[in-house]
């Protein structure tokens, strides 16, 4: 219902409730003027204790005139005879408006009085809420919106001033918020209120130092509490800015260490095809006479050797490639299934007696792709799942069409990837803290698909829980 509609009709309920009151005490009651005027004073306080002042001092007044007109001599006549009623009348008119604006007083305080009581029982669960979230980096993204839902705001906004970034309650909030505006509040450390369109601006601080602005729209919040939410919310930036500083400081530490880990894995790896490569070749060259078979296994062992040697020279060359932007792509449209099948094709003696489980719709359209290099990928991706999931456990691929680009996953039932090792798995030599002794590999090989993925404009990203498994997708604009 429309704000002047209701306001309308509580005046005319007024004027009824006058009207019945005059009635009832003129055709029933005894016409006393002392309990008149009693009934009609207690009706004043209800109603301006119930709806406010305004309706309260329309109500005495007319009031007023209904008591002169219907119950002070000469009755039906607004003369007054009697100084003794004047008195009454003047009395009776003061008495309920002075009694109307205390009602409305304390209606008002209490009005108050619960708004704080909510406002101060909403900072408490936002306080919470900023000490109980575990995963700060997060936190930027959601405080918004929860800060709206807490304070049933129509929306909020976060701004920044170290990264000049505004963090919204909703995407669809963004043209009441100007970043020039927002910026000016936390440059100047002045709020700004705009009680018509229910609006506030608060810039956030630690100690004198502005961190950015709290702007709320839609919202009766008072100055206070804003500044209280603006505090809470500066305090849970900073800690916020001390998380990532310690990230950055344990991403050198980690940085380090895998330095070194790579010398050790890198080593590791050229010299264990090259021990197995001059073992044979000793043998061979000994004067120990051998029978076909194992002369045919000394030289399966160089060749498998030599093979997995090359491979490790060509990842990092390719590595080199890839950093420095040199890879030529042949770029033509194929189906994503084809690459699938040509990917399925050439790790068929690593996936060997596992189920494989393909959901490839025939209707995708094509990618404009490098196929030898999407292959590349899907077998780097396929070689993943089957080293670090159990041999009995299947192996899901699947492709879909999303937003104009084709998303390609493969799933597996492997122990999954904690949140701290899903930021790290794509860098160039990271391996899983927990095989990197029971799984052979350089940490080269998602470094290496990223990189292909990117060069065709797509994305490649992961999601994984526990002891569940994991999931890497990469996308490919459709043709």
């Amino acid at each position: 219902m429309k704000r002047w509609v209701q306001q309308l009709l509580r005046y005319l309920a007024v004027t009824a409730l006058d009207t019945l009151i005059t009635w009832v005490c003129f055709h029933i009651l005894n016409r006393n003027p002392t309990t008149v005027g009693f009934v009609f004073l207690l009706a004043v306080l209800v109603v301006s204790a119930t709806w406010g002042l305004r309706y309260a001092v329309l109500m005495a007044v007319l009031a007023a005139l209904l008591y002169n007109f219907f119950f002070l001599p000469p009755l039906f006549t607004f003369t007054i005879a009697d100084p003794q009623n004047w008195v009454a009348l003047v009395a009776f008119l003061i008495t309920a408006i002075i009694g109307s604006q205390l009602a409305e007083r304390a209606r008002r305080e209490t009005r108050q009085a619960t708004q704080r009581r909510k406002e101060v029982e909403r900072l408490y669960a936002l306080s919470q809420q900023l000490l109980v979230s575990e995963n700060v980096f997060e936190l930027l993204n959601k405080l918004p919106a929860y800060i709206a839902e807490v304070f049933g705001a129509a929306g909020v906004a976060l701004f920044l001033e170290n990264k000049q970034k505004i963090y919204l309650s909703d995407i669809n909030v963004q043209p009441l918020f100007r970043q020039e505006q927002l910026s000016a509040v936390s440059a100047r450390g002045e709020p700004m209120f705009d009680h018509r369109q229910r609006s506030g601006y608060m810039p956030m601080r630690m100690g004198v130092r502005s961190v950015g602005t709290l702007a709320v729209v839609g919202c009766d919040i008072s100055r206070e509490t804003l500044e209280a939410v603006g505090s809470l919310v500066a305090t849970a930036i900073e800690q916020t800015a001390t998380m990532e500083k310690l990230s950055k400081a344990e991403g050198a530490r980690e940085s380090d260490r895998l330095r070194a880990l790579l010398l050790d894995s890198v080593t590791h790896e050229f010299r264990t095809p090259l021990t197995a490569i001059k073992a044979s070749a000793q043998t061979l060259l000994s004067e120990v006479e051998l029978d076909k078979p194992q002369l045919k296994e000394l030289a399966t062992v160089i060749d498998e050797e030599s093979d997995r040697l090359n491979r490790l020279v060509g990842e990092a060359a390719e590595v080199a490639q890839l950093d420095a932007r040199q890879v030529e792509l042949h770029v033509e449209p194929h189906p994503i299934s084809e690459a699938v099948g040509m990917a399925l094709e050439k790790v068929k003696n690593i996936v060997d007696k596992r189920p494989i489980e393909v959901e490839v719709p025939k209707d995708l359209p094509a990618v404009n792709m490098d196929i030898d290099r999407v292959v590349e990928v899907l077998v780097q991706l396929l070689d993943n799942a089957a080293k670090y999931s159990l041999p009995e456990s299947p192996i899901h691929i699947s492709a879909e069409l999303q937003n104009n680009c084709v998303i390609t996953s493969i799933a597996d039932h492997g122990p999954g990837i904690d949140d701290v090792e899903q930021t790290m798995i794509f860098e160039r030599f990271y391996r899983g803290r927990n095989q990197r002794i029971s799984v052979q590999g350089t940490g080269m090989g998602l470094s290496i698909a990223r990189a292909i993925v990117e060069l065709h404009g797509g994305t490649m990203g992961l999601t994984s829980q526990l002891s569940r498994g994991s999931v890497f997708y990469f996308s490919l604009p459709r043709n």
